[in-house]
């Protein structure tokens, strides 16, 4: 009898250990196709949708939301922001773009067809990444810490904080919804993290390092930031504040 409760005991402790713990996967990249990007744009937000790539860029005085033409980077239609709002974080739910603002803790509300601006809704913090599960709004503020908003409201459903192997990872930005993941740049850095948006694990890291060669930069040429992707064909584009270029890419 006692044997059986150890041996049970033994397995429970290994089963828990084992639930608490994730593998996380390193990757590497191959870049599949190269694009020209806006080298104006200090890119925000950044996603795809019915064949164009929609950005959202910041700098007060040079924000704005627009649809780009995938194969020349040139700008189809926009909105500038006021030069009072510093833009951020972009995503389209249910034909509406919001676009998130840096400090001013409001997010503008667009009909995705016309850009016409229907409205502005308040939230809680500073404003980085936005995305979608196409249910919720999914926002991060450079914490560790991603929140679930109620995209009619603009107030916290609930929240996670995400973690890799163990330790929280600051500096969440630009964000990415992925086939039941949560992909996020880190600012400052050349990774990108998946993310389980259940539990906040960090699944998965990947390395961009390089990606941008040195003949390409400039003084003003800035961070690694931008995801998009294109769940028809599976395609994932990233890029970069003041980058000169769009790439596709796989992971390896």
């Amino acid at each position: 009898m006692f044997k059986n409760q150890y041996l049970k005991i033994l397995l429970l402790s290994v089963i828990v250990i084992g639930t608490a713990s994730t593998t996380v996967t390193r990757y590497g990249y191959r870049i599949e196709e190269v694009l020209p990007h806006n080298i104006s744009a200090y890119t925000q937000g950044f996603f795809f949708h019915n064949g164009f790539f929609y950005e959202s860029t910041g700098q007060y005085g040079f924000s704005m939301i627009a649809q780009v033409d995938i194969e020349s980077g040139r700008v189809l239609k926009s909105h500038a922001l006021d030069r009072n709002y510093f833009g951020e974080g972009a995503c389209m739910l249910n034909g509406l773009i919001y676009q998130l603002t840096w400090t001013e803790k409001t997010c503008f509300i667009y009909d995705a067809e016309t850009f016409n601006l229907l409205g502005t809704r308040r939230y809680n913090r500073q404003g980085w990444g936005l995305t979608t599960d196409g249910k919720d709004l999914i926002m991060s503020d450079g914490s560790a810490t991603l929140y679930y908003l109620d995209p009619n409201t603009m107030m916290d459903k609930h929240s996670v904080k995400v973690t890799l192997e163990g330790r929280e990872v600051e500096n969440l930005n630009e964000l990415e919804y992925i086939e039941g993941e949560i992909w996020a740049n880190i600012y400052l850095s050349d990774e990108i993290v998946r993310i389980d948006p259940s539990s906040g694990k960090v699944t998965g890291v990947i390395n961009l390092r390089g990606i941008l060669p040195a003949s390409l930069r400039k003084p003003s040429t800035d961070v690694l930031n931008g995801i998009a992707y294109d769940p028809h064909i599976k395609s994932i584009w990233i890029t970069g504040k003041y980058w000169p270029r769009v790439y596709k890419i796989s992971l390896k």
